[in-house]
This record gives C-alpha cells, structure tokens and sequence, in this order.
C-alpha cells in the first residue's frame, strides 16, 4: 500500500484536488488545485515546492569510493569537485541505460547518488572487493524542489547572503530554521532553482519555513503535472517514458545508449575503464542508429485538422506520456515519447526518438495525432532540444 512522504501531513492538506499519483511506493500530488495551470505559472514566474522525497538516495563512503563511482557512472567522478554535483548515466556492459541521475561529492571519499530506481544491489555487485560502504539511505532523507525565478530571493531570506552565491550545480550546508539542510543549485525545471535535502524526522518544519518566508514571493506548491510540463520545455528526459531502463527491457530495441537519448554528453571515454566503456567506444566510431529530438508541432496543419472536423482545436494542457507515431512519408521512423502544449513559448511541442538520418534540426517529419477518432498526421519540424533556455538558470 502507498504510504506519505515525510511532507504529507502538508501536502495532503493543501491538495484540494484529492489528485494523487503512487511514485516508487509514496504518494505525491498530481496537482493540488483542480487544474494544474497555476502551479506551473510559479515555476515560471515566481517559486514553486515540489516533493521530490521519494528519489532513491544512496550514500558510498570510503576508500574506494571514487572508483565505484567512477566504474558505474558515465562521467569522470575524479573532475567532481567536493561540495559539486554531476549528472549521468548507470550503464550495463553493453552501453545500454539503466537510469540517469544524479551524484553528489560530500568529501574526497564520499559521494551521494540521487536516482528514480533502485541500484543498491547494482553498486554492491560492482562494489565486490573494494574498500567502500554503501548505504540505503532513502527513508531517512527528505527532499524538496524550490524551483522558479524568486526562489533564490526565498533562500536567501532563510540562509543568509551567502547562499546568493551559489553557483550552478554546486551545493552547501545551511540551517533553515532550527534544519540543517543540504542545498544544491539543482532541478528538472530548466529554471533557477535549488533542491533541499533534510533528515525525514525535520520534514515539517523544513516544509513550514519555506511556506512562511516565501509567501510574499508567491511560492505555491507544485504536483508532478506542472513538473512533467517544465521539464518538457527544458528537454528533460523521463525514465520509463522517454526510454526504457535496460534492467527492464523485454526486446533489445527497447534498450538504448546514452548517445541515443541526448545523453553522449555525459560520457567520458577518455577515463578509466567502467561499465559500458567498450561498447560506447564502437558506438561513437560507427554512429548511433537513432536519435533524442525535439519536435515543434505545425500549428496551422493542426488548427485545420480540427477545422475539418468542425472543431475548435483541443489543446494538450498536461503534458501526455506514450507512443505516437513519427512518419517520414509513409515510412514510421520512431516516436513521440512527450508532448504538450507549451504556455511559454506558446507551441505544441514533443520530444521523439527517430532514426538518425532523419534527426537534423529543420528536417520536417509528420506525427500522429487523433482528431474525434480518427488517426490524423500533422507535420512537426525537427529542433535540438532543449525548446527554451533560461539564462537564470545557470546565472
């Protein structure tokens, strides 16, 4: 039975809704207002909190702590500086992606790693007769996601000047309150945003004081709906919805490298052996046969599919998850994986895998789309990812 997370004797008061989803055993809030529209607005506008507590957490300490990580991520942990966050990849050892996410180094011995699946016995295999303590410690580690353009003003009202500072990707140590808390300059908003870190037993009191100093800076609680749409505009990928993790594939074309899922950024061949490594130095010299895109839906051609029918168009508010066809003539060369309509930059937008040939930016291709029950094609224009880049973001 799904149980709350540690903020959710405050979320489950505020979300009027009653619209919840299950996330790896915990319940967490699809919206908390009958339409989601206005927590995504915060995320773009002024400051939006997202529990984000049910991520797996792992802390590896010890000798040959930057080996193991070093062996199992696809970027190079020895380039990571203490108190420094990176971004990868989990691969088995034929390149293909288990999960993406995210490690931490605590101290020169000591990493944290911030994952949607479980991998404790994934590091314990690859951990066999190293020098390295590696330790569950998902229940106890609260998490929250402070995201928008006035998120910075609210933190530095709770932790000092100091944390104004705070560069991108880089985390420290403050107390909120009566918490001490890790804060990092991190998120899957594409926005300037931080990410809390806290023992679960401080949860309510971290989740109060939040609420409390950001009020006057419009700080709303967010569900997952408003989260799936941001991330979309920022051209961030979802596990088990953008691709399959390897662990889970039943057929081989359901397994993919980090090169095919606009990952090959993260993967530092030039490093010491770890897992995958040979087969993603064949892969890069021969080519990846498909590619992550991004598609800008042709409004005029949907407008008038729907015009066909006597309709108003029907605008896709939250971002839908599942295959739709891509077409190049009358061949399908991949599939729409994400897709909505993007209240920023106000179009209808998707990301895709299709066959690399056919991933140039500007190449014009055509999606399915269901007009009152009929199977439609409507062109989309091949775009880099991400749709929009915030300078604030990083700044």
């Amino acid at each position: 039975m799904p149980i709350g997370t540690p903020f959710h004797s405050r979320t489950s008061a505020l979300c009027v809704s009653h619209n919840w989803r299950v996330w790896s055993g915990y319940l967490v809030a699809s919206s908390y207002e009958t339409l989601h529209e206005h927590e995504y607005h915060a995320i773009r506008h002024s400051a939006a909190l997202i529990d984000v507590s049910p991520l797996y957490k792992y802390d590896v300490s010890g000798r040959d702590a930057l080996k193991l990580v070093n062996r199992v991520v696809t970027r190079d942990a020895a380039k990571c500086a203490v108190n420094q966050a990176m971004y990868g990849c989990l691969c088995d050892e034929a390149g293909k992606v288990i999960q993406d996410g995210t490690v931490f180094r605590l101290g020169e011995e000591r990493f944290s790693f911030h994952l949607a699946e479980p991998s404790l016995r994934w590091f314990q295999l690859n951990a066999t007769g190293m020098d390295v303590k590696i330790q569950d410690i998902s229940a106890e580690v609260a998490a929250v996601a402070l995201q928008g353009p006035t998120s910075r003003e609210i933190v530095k009202q709770l932790c000092g000047p100091e944390l104004e500072r705070l560069k991108f990707f880089r985390f420290t140590f403050a107390d909120i309150g009566r918490v001490r808390a890790m804060v990092s300059r991190t998120g899957y908003t594409g926005d300037l945003g931080y990410e809390i870190w806290a023992p679960a037993r401080d949860a309510e009191e971290l989740w109060d004081a939040l609420m409390r100093v950001g009020k006057p800076y419009g700080i709303t609680p967010a569900g997952m709906l408003a989260l799936d749409l941001a991330r979309l505009e920022a051209g961030f990928i979802l596990l088990e919805v953008d691709y399959t993790s390897a662990e889970k594939a039943l057929i081989p074309s359901q397994k993919y490298s980090p090169f095919e899922i606009g990952l090959g950024w993260t993967v530092a061949l030039d490093k010491e052996n770890f897992v995958g490594r040979q087969a993603l130095l064949e892969e890069q010299e021969r080519g990846s046969p498909r590619k992550l895109v991004g598609l800008e839906i042709d409004w005029d051609g949907y407008e008038a599919l729907y015009r066909e029918a006597g309709l108003a168009p029907q605008l896709p508010t939250a971002a839908w998850r599942g295959g739709v066809p891509v077409y190049q003539g009358k061949q399908q060369i991949g599939q729409a994986t994400t897709g909505g309509w993007s209240p920023t930059i106000k179009k209808y937008i998707a990301l895709a895998t299709v066959q690399g040939k056919f991933s140039q930016p500007g190449t014009e291709l055509f999606m399915e789309t269901t007009v009152e029950y009929v199977r439609k094609r409507v062109k989309a224009t091949v775009v880099k990812p991400p749709f929009f880049d915030l300078p604030r973001k990083r700044g």
